[in-house]
């Protein structure tokens, strides 16, 4: 059922706290409110030798968020002009003004909902730093923890998990090289969600300070955070995220565990932090052979990124029987070029074959000049691309079949099967923005609402921003064709004879790496544009912002990117015409394939945009977060500063501010992006080019450890997300697997030379003898009698420039093949899919194994708790006439203990003391 919201909410305190009443406070702090001007003083640094540990000044409250802003040492903040006229105080002045109030409102409110707040300042000749530490005490974990549904654990077990090479290797008795053991790996558990009135029965319960991993106090931190108002909600004033929008603060992160570096009197690998771990075990270059250590990546920085590393190494592994067989491909097309009659009669022609020029400025060429260019098209255009197109098209459609039993078996190890239908809640931003109210039909949750049909009328708005972007694209491709034809003409005007033999193939390669650059500049400017329009469209959780998010990008990332080697590939070259009735775009003759033919031409826009972009991607992984880390490192350490630490003995900075010093990290999106284009690149574009899984593999065997150096050690720790798969990017993959079945067929029949070929040997010769000459046709005779010439042009049309009956069968032949391929290609695909089931056997038996578990261990324990009710009212019953005579004797310390403990934690649960929720175990290993 529907409510609009009370206007009373456009003030409310998301935490249902009220900074003026006299109620319980969490934690155990005053009631004080933080007054902004002691956070800006800098003298309450204090000046003796700091600990690198995460903890308070006490040495024993654990720091879980940082908050961070910078302020003008000349600034007086806490003192506010307000003798002065408005019109007198600067711009500037007020908005600092106005961030200073933020910042205040929103700390009062931090500290009115329980944190512990401790803080610092260091200052230096051009900036003060402030450093706001929060701590939640364990009342309010608790409260959290129960209503963002955490799963806390009932039962370890040992960690069973394996990969198929350990398996064979053991089988057969040998070492496994890709194999290593980590130290302090992971338990499993079995576990259920939290519930405050049956704390006794999760593990660990009675340790207050390690109950709770360092990646759930972050998310209970964070969504504190998130839904902490310090305005107008309907002005969306509300949470960290507005507050860094607005440089109110400048970041807002948890700690890394410690440093990454390993001490050298630490020698120990079980006394290594999570931290230096991973650095030791996964982001060490000497480590490229090894399996990732995946269970230690979702510890420290939870299921969304273990399962971007988890997918990316999946897909990394499976790169290399595509690069095996695409470079055997490649190696002989290398001997069937060496062969290759066809090329031979080129190469041997000499003046025999005069063609017709391929712009109107060029001059006429002599086919025996495209030798060497011929031959490079032979490697790549050959029957071996026919089957490696069968056996990529399959490749894909296997590798996503197995993608989805290791994401179920992960999903289910990890605890977030039912993460998106059960336990995400809604954004933040959502919450604060919803005009209504409306159940939840799964969890039977009231929870904000945004009405569809307001959503879908923003959805179609985006849309037509979309298509107007795709529109950009489009005319940038066609200045790219315009750009070829216009380069062409005044490299044939030098007079150079080296530019002119090379006109079409200079253009065609200038006009690679232009379109690259376009790219590029197009995809800076429509991200932004996309991240405004997926937050104006109001989805519910984050996963759902996402996968819009990641369906407008990559539809316009698509375009951009494959717009040129689409061009190239099926339209380049089909609609010129013929000498004497040539077609024209805008005045420009229509631009023809090069002389080796459009498929070489194909190949090297691949190897451009595929391997130039991959190249300037790591150079910038490599060498920008250096360059940023370095100016970030040098603005926070000045000499001066520096110079006064020397003096007072600081030895080691504090981790809050080494923790500053190191760059934000930006999310996975950038990352699925890269590999999923390139993942296109190889599937869609394939029969151009066998080498690209080969460039792929090499890519990702870098990749890996670049984007595990960047996450251990040159990004801030990002808050552990939780996520159930890799979201829309699986759905876009299927679609490209699809598209390439399609792409592959038309590829072959209409830009390769493989069917003209073949209808040559049946109806000819089979030794191709004299193929050249059936593949040229001569100039009309009005089109020789004018310029006094007979040339000749590659093309299947008689003297007239009628097309020939060849021209028809094989566009016959062409249409059945493609029909053929694709029918072929899809019902093994289909088989395949049957055949491999989305979940393992192996882990259907152990869920329903667990869920048999999981009932019976609710009946024992609902017949153990009736049992010691019933003792106890019957030891009630028979001890009552005797309360005065012996008091406290045979009294059942067990109910009363546990009658204890569930009032001990009610006021935990809720501030307005709330019914207690019945416990339903829901246990599930992770």
């Amino acid at each position: 059922m529907q409510r609009k919201k009370i206007k009373a909410d456009d003030h409310a305190n998301l935490m249902g706290e009220d900074q003026n009443a006299k109620g319980p406070y969490y934690g155990s702090l005053s009631q004080d409110p933080i007054e902004i001007s002691e956070l800006s003083k800098p003298s309450q640094v204090t000046h003796i030798k700091q600990s690198t540990a995460n903890v308070f000044s006490d040495g024993c409250t654990r720091i879980d968020f940082v908050l961070v802003w910078e302020a003008d040492p000349q600034e007086q903040e806490g003192q506010n002009e307000e003798t002065s006229a408005e019109s007198e105080v600067p711009q500037w002045r007020r908005a600092v003004d106005v961030r200073r109030t933020w910042r205040k409102k929103f700390l009062n409110k931090l500290q009115a909902a329980g944190l512990c707040i401790e803080k610092h300042a260091v200052q230096d000749e051009k900036k003060v730093v402030h450093y706001v530490l929060l701590n939640a005490p364990w009342s309010v974990l608790c409260y959290y923890a129960e209503d963002l549904r955490l799963r806390l654990p009932l039962q370890a077990l040992p960690n069973q998990a394996s990969n198929w090479s350990d398996r064979v290797a053991k089988r057969l008795g040998v070492p496994s090289l890709l194999h290593e053991e980590v130290p302090n790996l992971p338990l499993d558990y079995y576990t259920c969600h939290f519930k405050v009135n049956k704390l006794a029965w999760f593990l660990g319960s009675n340790e207050q300070d390690t109950f709770f991993s360092s990646t759930q106090r972050h998310r209970i931190l964070y969504e504190i955070l998130a839904t902490t108002p310090y305005g107008h909600l309907k002005q969306g004033e509300v949470g960290v995220d507005r507050l860094l929008s607005e440089d109110v603060f400048v970041a807002a992160f948890p700690l890394h565990e410690g440093p990454f570096v390993v001490p050298v009197d630490r020698l120990a690998p079980e006394s290594l932090t999570q931290r230096q771990v991973l650095f030791q075990y996964w982001a060490r270059w000497r480590k490229w052979n090894r399996y990732q250590p995946l269970d230690h990546i979702r510890r420290y920085f939870g299921e969304k990124i273990a399962l971007y590393f988890a997918w990316l190494g999946f897909y990394t592994g499976w790169l290399l029987p595509a690069a095996v067989v695409g470079t055997l491909v490649f190696i002989a097309g290398i001997f069937l070029m060496l062969s290759d009659i066809p090329a031979q009669e080129i190469c041997e022609s000499e003046d025999q074959y005069q063609m017709c020029p391929l712009c109107n400025e060029c001059p006429r060429w002599q086919l025996s000049s495209i030798c060497s260019m011929f031959k490079a098209g032979r490697l790549f255009d050959h029957g071996g691309t026919i089957f490696f197109s069968i056996f990529m098209s399959l490749w894909a459609v296997t590798f996503l079949e197995y993608w989805k039993r290791m994401n179920a078996t992960l999903a289910h190890r990890w605890d977030c099967s039912d993460f998106e239908d059960i336990e995400e809640r809604p954004r933040p931003q959502f919450t604060t923005m919803a005009p209504m109210m409306m159940e939840n039909p799964i969890t039977g949750a009231e929870e904000p609402y945004f009405p569809k049909r307001n959503r879908v009328k923003r959805v179609m708005a985006g849309l037509m921003i979309i298509i107007m972007m795709i529109a950009v694209v489009v005319m940038f491709l066609i200045s790219i064709i315009l750009y070829r034809a216009i380069v062409s003409i005044l490299v044939s005007r030098s007079g150079n004879f080296l530019f002119v033999a090379s006109a079409s193939r200079i253009a065609s390669l200038t006009g690679s790496v232009v379109n690259l650059i376009f790219i590029l500049i197009l995809s800076k400017i429509y991200i932004a544009l996309a991240h405004f329009l997926t937050k104006w469209e109001m989805h519910r959780t984050q996963t759902k912002y996402e996968d819009a998010f990641t369906f407008k990008v990559f539809v316009f990332q698509f375009v951009n990117f494959y717009s040129s080697p689409i061009y190239i590939a099926f339209f380049k070259g089909r609609f010129v015409g013929y000498p004497g009735h040539y077609k024209t775009l805008l005045g420009i003759r229509n631009e023809d394939c090069g002389a080796g033919g459009c498929l070489i031409e194909l190949a090297q826009e691949l190897l451009v945009i595929m391997v130039g972009k991959q190249v300037i991607n790591n150079v910038q992984e490599i060498v920008i977060p250096k360059l940023k880390g370095w100016w970030q490192k040098y603005k926070l350490r000045s000499k001066k500063r520096k110079s006064k630490e020397a003096q007072l003995g600081l030895v080691q900075q504090a981790p809050w501010e080494s923790n500053y010093e190191l760059l934000v990290c930006e999310g996975l999106f950038d990352e699925y992006l890269e590999m999923v284009l390139q993942f296109g690149f190889i599937t869609i574009f394939v029969a151009a080019c066998p080498l690209a899984p080969l460039f792929a593999l090499l890519n990702n065997w870098v990749e890996i450890r670049l984007d595990a150096q960047k996450f251990v050690c040159e990004y801030r720790r990002p808050v552990a997300e939780r996520a159930q798969g890799i979201g829309s990017w699986f759905y876009i993959l299927e679609v490209i697997t699809h598209l390439a079945v399609i792409s592959n067929a038309f590829l072959i029949a209409f830009t390769s030379d493989f069917l003209p070929r073949l209808y040559y040997q049946y109806t000819r010769t089979s030794n191709l003898q004299g193929y050249v000459n059936f593949t040229l046709a001569y100039a009309p005779k009005h089109f020789a009698s004018q310029h006094n010439v007979t040339c000749r042009y590659r093309a299947y049309r008689d003297e007239s420039g009628r097309y020939s009956l060849t021209y028809w069968n094989l566009l016959a032949i062409r249409l059945g093949f493609i029909i053929v391929f694709e029918h072929v290609v899809f019902f093994i695909a289909r088989v395949i899919d049957l055949m491999v089931p989305d979940i393992p056997e192996s882990l259907q038996i152990k869920v329903k194994r667990e869920r048999y578990l999981a009932k019976q261990a609710l009946a024992e324990n609902k017949a153990l708790f009736e049992r010691k009710e019933v003792r106890a009212t019957s030891c009630t019953m028979q001890t009552a006439p005797k309360d005065w005579e012996l008091d406290g004797v045979h009294e059942n310390p067990e109910p009363t203990q546990l009658r204890t403990r569930t009032s001990t934690h009610t006021l935990a649960t809720s501030p307005e003391a709330a019914p207690q929720q019945q416990f339903e175990p829901e246990a599930e290993s992770p």
